[in-house]
């Protein structure tokens, strides 16, 4: 089995190194601030919200965006292991994987809709 790093993976794993170094981690340190701002960990204060939300729109925009999603028109088409390599680069930064909709248990879920849900759900993937 060849587990070597292909161009298109090469790639791939530069731009989202680039968009984590560039877009994420500059607002990653004010994001967990908040944290606890809204009473509880785990609400959300509206400027996480937005952090969060304006990050991921830049990711999708860039088509960095449902990595996981192998048999898809949505995803990128890669093997399990060629995501690895972007996995370990979200790894890396704490808000990686959520920025470019691959957190789990979400990932499982889409999956499941895109494979089984009614046309009204599968818009919203």
């Amino acid at each position: 089995m060849d587990i070597g790093l292909t161009k298109k993976v090469e790639n791939l794993k530069n731009e989202v190194r680039d968009f984590i170094d560039n877009e994420i981690r500059p607002k990653e340190d004010e994001y967990f601030q908040d944290v606890g701002a809204a009473g509880s960990r785990f609400k959300f204060t509206s400027k996480m919200l937005s952090t969060i939300n304006n990050l991921k729109q830049k990711a999708k925009s860039k088509n960095l965006w449902n990595f996981w999603l192998s048999d898809s028109k949505d995803g990128h088409g890669l093997t399990t292991v060629e995501y690895a390599y972007l996995a370990e680069e979200m790894g890396k930064c704490r808000l990686g994987a959520e920025i470019f909709n691959c957190s789990a248990p979400d990932t499982g879920n889409m999956e499941v809709f895109k494979r089984y849900g009614s046309q009204n759900i599968r818009r919203f993937g």
